[in-house]
């Protein structure tokens, strides 16, 4: 503790003047020894006021806190009416600290404090103190409550709450707690600043304490700035082809400030694009983005000009004088050409035509021309995919479409084309347009009965009988509807036709009776004519039977030969014949088969003489005379072959177009033939399937003796003559002995 600091105490505590005797006195005073005054004041019922007059007691002791002495602190005294000095008397303390903290002497009632006190944690202690006889130990004055209280010193220096302070106070600021040193104070040339505060107590004089702390302040930003573009001018470019909505480029202003103070946004105010291009604002960038309105068209305009403008969207008032707070630039927009795709003159194409046109006759011409400015020469091409019967057809260099088969109407009314149109110098840029052709309708069809008619007529009719109502359709559908005409061919002496003049017509009996005996059934021919140009007609024929008719006229019986069956042959007679006949049908098919399977016999009969064995077949076949299934010359021959023939035997599933096969060579081997031939069958489609057999009987060629073969011999061995064969040389005499002695041999 420092001198001034005692100083001020020792004056502060001087100021009490009880401290110079801090002596609790206990006085005997029954009744609280009080006294009485009258009091000058009187009551309105007549009685007089007293007053009480109490004696002063001592209860309170003060104690400087933070002690700093070897010796116990003295705080006070206690002392009894009671107490003659004779050391009868002993003085009890009770209550907060008393024993520990606070003790008192018995004999003499003085109070000391053991340890230093600190009044920040316990500002005053409450205690009881009582006078009692030492050797009865009964208390010869009641007990008595007092007060410690801890005075204050200066021991403790100013604090702050938090070590590190953080505020914000707006730029341009003027007034504040913490007052700014310099006006108009800007954030974007500095934003953070650190300021240390000292707090000191004692109103500042010396000898005071005192503590710090560290204010950090942030300026935070107001709309002080307006927006700005880096440059004047902007040059984009922008294809022709781009699709509306395509974004063309961006433009952006900066703004010194920060969060919606920088807010800006864009809108075109001027230029000679405004129809063609719009302009929307990025939020997430603050950008202007421009994107393309309406098609371009790089051979009408080829360079437009935009005036943009970038605006703060909240501007504070009190900041107009720095405004205002917008900025524009002039964008220039390039239009770049690029190979365009044909167009057409139409966006799509109907021709009528009548179907009784000639082939090759135009029925109309599609334009297109190329919209870039080199002007390519335009190339026309139908899609066959919308034509596959073709039968139209389109001019490649002109767009004249015409027929190439004969139209009809009543197969297809319409026929929906797709002409393509492309760039002779670059034939990847197409265009696609329809065309819609509609065939109308020329009378080319005859009218003929609307449906088969099953007439019948009885023997009992009679003249002038209704036996059938007829009406006929027309392919055709004229524009006046249709109107048919009914007539016989020739005049019939046994019915007539009368017309009803609504399309249909009654076919009328013009006798009385018929027989079914003599003639059962009438053919009767109507021509049927429209009314359109040129005018068709067609002759319908009415298969009229006779039958036997009831009174009213319902059909009985139209069959005469019903009459002739014996009269005990019934339905179900009729029915078990059939299935007898069946039964047969069905016995003979299994013998037949089961025949078939029966196993073949040995092909050498005998084994004696295998040079004259016979070798027999079962099926012979059909000689020489048979040529379905296959061409024998071609065997005997292979240089006559002349094409690829198809097999006669079996009906071909797929028809093929027939490949010529190259003949063999003169003097070639028979093995190099064959070879051939199944390389040939290998590869070739159209040969037989893997199951058949193919067998060649080629012999070569070139040989005087031409073919030995028995299979073109049309007679039997006995009846040949080979006498011709001493005739080809010395080579073939043996071969003459050998057959010319067959005849000696049978006469011997």
């Amino acid at each position: 503790m420092t001198v001034s600091q005692f100083l001020r105490l020792f004056v502060l505590w001087a100021c009490v003047p009880h401290f110079c005797c801090p002596e609790l006195t206990f006085r005997r005073t029954p009744g609280l020894q009080q006294t009485t005054a009258e009091s000058h004041a009187q009551r309105s019922d007549g009685k007089i006021l007293h007053r009480q007059k109490r004696g002063w007691m001592w209860n309170q002791f003060f104690l400087l806190e933070e002690y700093t002495g070897s010796d116990y602190q003295y705080v006070g005294k206690l002392h009894s009416d009671q107490d003659k000095g004779d050391g009868s008397l002993k003085y009890i303390l009770s209550g907060d600290g008393a024993g520990t903290l606070f003790i008192i002497d018995e004999k003499t009632g003085d109070i000391h404090a053991t340890r230093r006190i600190d009044r920040e944690e316990k500002a005053f202690y409450t205690l009881r103190a009582q006078a009692i006889n030492r050797r009865t130990l009964r208390p010869v004055e009641p007990e008595s409550e007092f007060v410690i209280k801890i005075h204050d010193i200066n021991d403790n220096e100013p604090t702050f709450p938090e070590e590190i302070y953080t505020a914000s106070v707006p730029e341009m600021s003027v007034v504040g707690i913490i007052r700014t040193a310099l006006p108009n104070m800007n954030r974007e040339n500095k934003e953070q600043y650190q300021v240390v505060i000292q707090a000191k107590d004692m109103g500042g004089q010396m000898g005071g304490l005192s503590g710090t702390t560290t204010v950090n302040i942030t300026l935070t930003d107001v709309n002080d700035n307006p927006p700005r573009f880096p440059q004047n001018t902007i040059h984009l470019r922008v294809l022709e082809s781009s699709p509306v909505g395509t974004a063309v480029g961006s433009v952006k202003a900066t703004d010194a400030d920060t969060g919606k103070n920088a807010e800006v946004d864009y809108r075109i105010i001027d230029g000679d694009g405004t129809d063609m291009f719009d302009i929307i604002t990025e939020k997430d960038t603050q950008e202007g983005i421009i994107t393309v309105k309406k098609p371009l068209d790089y051979e009408n305009r080829r360079l437009y000009t935009l005036k943009v403008e970038a605006e703060n969207t909240h501007v504070d008032p009190r900041f107009y004088y720095l405004g205002p707070f917008k900025d524009t630039t002039i964008v220039k927009i390039s239009i770049e050409d690029v190979d365009e795709p044909p167009v057409f003159s139409r966006s799509s194409y109907l021709f009528e035509v009548h179907e009784d046109i000639e082939v090759g006759t135009i029925i109309g011409t599609v334009m297109a021309r190329d919209p870039d400015s080199t002007s390519s020469p335009i190339r026309f091409t139908l899609d066959r995919h919308t034509d596959l019967d073709r039968i139209f057809n389109i001019h490649s260099g002109n767009g004249s479409l015409y027929t190439s088969k004969p139209l009809d109407r009543e197969l297809s009314q319409w026929h929906n084309l797709t002409v393509i149109a492309a760039e002779i110098n670059n034939p990847k840029e197409t265009t696609r347009v329809s065309v819609f052709v509609r065939i109308l309708d020329v009378n080319d069809n005859a009218p003929q009965f609307a449906v088969f008619y099953d007439t019948f007529v009885c023997e009992n009719a009679r003249p002038g009988q209704l036996i059938q109502t007829i009406s006929a359709v027309d392919k055709d559908d004229p524009l006046g509807g249709q109107k048919f005409f009914f007539s016989l061919a020739a005049v019939n002496p046994n019915f007539t036709v009368q017309d009803n003049e609504d399309n249909t017509a009654r076919i009328l009996t013009r006798k009385n009776g018929f027989n079914r005996h003599e003639i059962s059934t009438y053919l009767l021919p109507v021509v049927i004519s429209d009314n359109d140009y040129p005018i068709q007609s067609s002759t319908g024929t009415l298969t009229i039977r006779v039958c036997a008719c009831d009174s009213q006229g319902n059909m009985q019986s139209c069959s005469a030969e019903a009459l002739l069956l014996p009269a005990g042959l019934s339905t179900g007679a009729l029915i078990a014949i059939l299935l007898c006949i069946i039964i047969l049908l069905v016995i003979v098919v299994l013998f037949a088969a089961l025949k078939r399977q029966r196993k073949k016999e040995p092909l050498i009969l005998s084994k004696e003489d295998i040079r004259d064995n016979i070798v027999s077949y079962n099926d012979e076949g059909g000689g020489e005379e048979d040529t379905q299934a296959f061409d024998i010359g071609t065997l005997r021959n292979p240089a006559a072959i002349e094409e690829k023939k198809l097999r006669r035997d079996i009906i071909p599933e797929t028809l093929f177009i027939p490949r010529r096969t190259p003949t063999a060579p003169d003097n070639t081997d028979v093995r190099d033939f064959i070879n051939e031939r199944l390389k040939e069958h290998d590869l070739d489609p159209t040969a037989p399937p893997y199951d058949s057999l193919a067998t060649y009987a080629y012999e070569g060629n070139d040989s005087v003796a031409e073919s030995l073969s028995s299979l073109e011999s049309g007679t039997t061995e006995g009846d040949q003559n080979y006498d011709y064969l001493r005739e080809w040389g010395p080579r073939f005499n043996k071969l003459a002995e050998m057959y010319g002695g067959g005849e000696s041999d049978k006469d011997a």
